[in-house]
């Protein structure tokens, strides 16, 4: 049976007049990394405010590794916190910043752990340095050391590399992953980058107007959206409304797409999943050519459609006429 280091259940907030939580209900397991994907607003950060002890419930139960959080104070929850602003104490070094935590608890072997915690992040060497000196990806290695050494059950980072330019947010992005892994605690991990969320996450919550519209490993999130929502917020997508037998959609414009589904649909198509000039298909004209450096994307215009694909070739000009062709394996349904 998977142990849980954090549950909601059917939590609920209320902000400003508005519901920002709506019954949400999730489960973490113990030694996870977790990632809530949205946009701003969607109320992944009043969760993790909630999970901290900031913000209390409406309604509903947080629990943590079992234990009914309700009446607990913040500083009684075995969590730590890591902002995007990094909230470092400017007055004092690195040592001193790692180390404030462990003096408050008058924990033992304080500089052994700051030391080590350092060397995890690659800052040994640093701890007489003040914070104005660093740059911002070291300003936020030392806000991950401060975070991990009292060794929380969960970790809780609220965009903590959005303030980072996108060279520097990959790299930490491989170093929060890898210090994840080496120390085995449970992270929560909350950011509206679908990229980031794919790439570092065991799972993926992807919110919406402050409810949960699917939960999954990155890659199923991707290759089988449960919503149009997720199918357009994680990813690209190209969307054909239709209406199947069984056998064929058939869409308003007289598009028939051989795949089985009945009644009213959805079809999604990634965009790297079409074809350009593969066979008979789709006639359309290329309006765009944008390269992206390791890809070339093409926007096709077929009637009223403006279609995204995305086919790796470079010898396609604007103004082209095209057909686009896809696998009837590679279209997924949606009837959401």
């Amino acid at each position: 049976m998977d142990a849980f280091d954090i549950e909601l259940r059917g939590v609920a907030k209320v902000l400003g007049g508005r519901r920002v939580v709506d019954d949400v209900s999730l489960q973490v397991r113990r030694g996870e990394f977790f990632s809530l994907l949205g946009p701003s607003g969607c109320g992944k950060t009043t969760i993790l405010r909630v999970l901290a002890g900031f913000e209390s419930p409406d309604s509903g139960t947080v629990l943590l590794g079992g234990e009914d959080m309700s009446r607990v104070p913040p500083h009684r929850r075995d969590v730590n916190l890591v902002f995007q602003n990094y909230a470092l104490f400017p007055h004092l070094n690195v040592a001193g910043n790692v180390a404030f935590g462990l003096r408050v608890q008058k924990a033992p072997e304080i500089e052994s752990r700051v030391r080590q915690a350092l060397e995890r992040v690659g800052l040994g060497g640093y701890e007489k340095r003040l914070p104005t000196t660093l740059s911002g990806g070291e300003q936020q290695r030392v806000a991950l050391a401060r975070a991990v050494v009292p060794r929380p059950r969960v970790l809780l980072l609220d965009e903590p590399l959005g303030a980072l330019d996108l060279k520097l947010r990959k790299q930490l992005q491989e170093e929060l992953r890898r210090l994840q892994r080496e120390l085995g605690m449970t992270f929560l991990h909350v950011t509206h980058d679908q990229e980031e969320a794919l790439s570092m996450s065991d799972r993926v919550a992807v919110m919406n107007r402050g409810r949960v519209e699917q939960v999954g490993a990155p890659r199923e999130i991707y290759e089988r959206p449960a919503t149009r929502f997720v199918a357009e917020f994680v990813g690209t997508a190209n969307f054909f409304e239709g209406t199947g037998d069984g056998s064929i959609v058939w869409t308003p414009d007289g598009l028939s797409i051989a795949v089985p589904a009945k009644g009213e649909v959805t079809l999604v198509i990634r965009p790297e999943r079409m074809r350009v000039n593969g066979g008979p298909g789709l006639a359309g004209t290329v309006e765009e050519v944008l390269f992206h450096g390791s890809s070339t994307v093409l926007l096709v215009r077929s009637g009223k459609r403006l279609l995204r694909v995305e086919d790796g070739r470079t010898d396609v000009r604007e103004g082209e006429a095209v057909t686009l062709s896809w696998d009837p394996e590679d279209v997924l349904v949606l009837t959401q």
